[in-house]
């Protein structure tokens, strides 16, 4: 049977951030090279635009001439964070936004796109996200939008947001999982080299990097060491040995530095990683406990229910049976 034809319109506003498009429309890319009956289509209120780091953009059709219907996807780009309030947008665009909403398009925002989205009414008391640099503002702007924070993308019917940048990467797979189902989504993936598929629940701030906002190359040092050697048990006296202090000093220092205690800051790591593993990796769960440095499949199970992380059910139910 011939595949319905889905246009994926991309509209692209002036000082757009480069990646913030490049991305999608390679995943799209991909997923036609699988076969897959999708055509692209790069619309915006100008022929030519400068991106903000300068490129420019051309041979664009204005968005007036075409109509996204049902089977479209439509993504909106906003402009660069630091341009976003010299940037308007032709009113018709709005109207244009909410007739292809009245036709049941997919709609989508990457980053400041979102800004473009609540202003034409359709975020009203619908749930967003939108980049953490400007949520405080988001909230300002529209009060009527319900803000997820700390989330990567969003679905309200047929609205979706994501948070910017490498998020519109992780949306666009997901938009390809839920049309053409979970295996496509991951070679698409596999071809980025996409390191892992995320969900949209997953923190804007990567664990890896959270907790070091300071200066401090010995805790800089022993931070890279948790994360490489996660498997492995370690005392405060081997990792101060590390870096040639005492375990007292190493101990203070870490805390004052990172906001947390060491054991604090791996069982963070721990976690995370056994999520991931759980989620996507083909392992027995013994050893994806052992991978993280918990001897049991019981010690993972209970260490995730202490610190309350959501997962699959099939996944609770496979680290259940594990137990016994």
């Amino acid at each position: 049977m011939k595949q319905e034809i889905s246009i994926v319109y991309f509209y692209i506003p002036k000082e757009v951030t480069i990646l913030d498009v490049t991305g999608v429309v390679q995943v799209f890319e991909e997923v036609i090279n699988l076969g897959f009956n999708y055509q692209l289509q790069f619309v915006s209120n100008y022929t030519t635009i400068k991106s903000s780091s300068g490129i420019q953009l051309s041979a664009l059709i204005n968005f007036s001439t075409v109509t996204p219907t049902k089977n479209d996807i439509v993504f909106i780009f906003g402009s660069s964070t630091r341009k976003i309030a010299d940037i308007k947008e032709d009113p018709y665009f709005f109207d244009w936004l909410l007739q292809a909403n009245a036709n049941k398009a997919t709609i989508c925002s990457v980053c400041t796109g979102a800004f473009l989205l609540a202003e034409s009414g359709l975020l009203n008391n619908k749930e967003c996200t939108i980049h953490w640099d400007l949520i405080d503002r988001m909230k300002i702007d529209f009060p009527h939008v319900k803000i997820a924070e700390n989330t990567l993308f969003t679905k309200s019917d047929n609205i979706y947001t994501s948070a910017g940048v490498i998020t519109g990467i992780d949306l666009a797979l997901y938009l390809i999982e839920e049309r053409q189902g979970k295996q496509i989504a991951t070679e698409v993936a596999k071809e980025l080299v996409v390191y892992k598929r995320r969900l949209a629940t997953e923190e804007q701030v990567s664990v890896y990097v959270q907790n070091r906002n300071h200066k401090d190359e010995k805790i800089h040092a022993v931070q890279d060491w948790i994360i490489q050697n996660l498997e492995k048990t370690s005392t405060i006296e081997d990792l101060a040995e590390l870096v040639f202090v005492s375990p007292r000093n190493l101990t203070r220092t870490f805390k004052k530095q990172t906001g947390i205690t060491i054991a604090e800051y791996r069982t963070k790591l721990r976690l995370e990683k056994a999520k991931n593993l759980l989620r996507y990796a083909d392992y027995k769960v013994e050893h994806i406990a052992n991978l993280c440095g918990y001897k049991t499949s019981k010690q993972l199970r209970v260490m995730l229910e202490k610190h309350h992380e959501v997962l699959p059910t099939e996944i609770k139910n496979n680290l259940s049976q594990n137990d016994y």
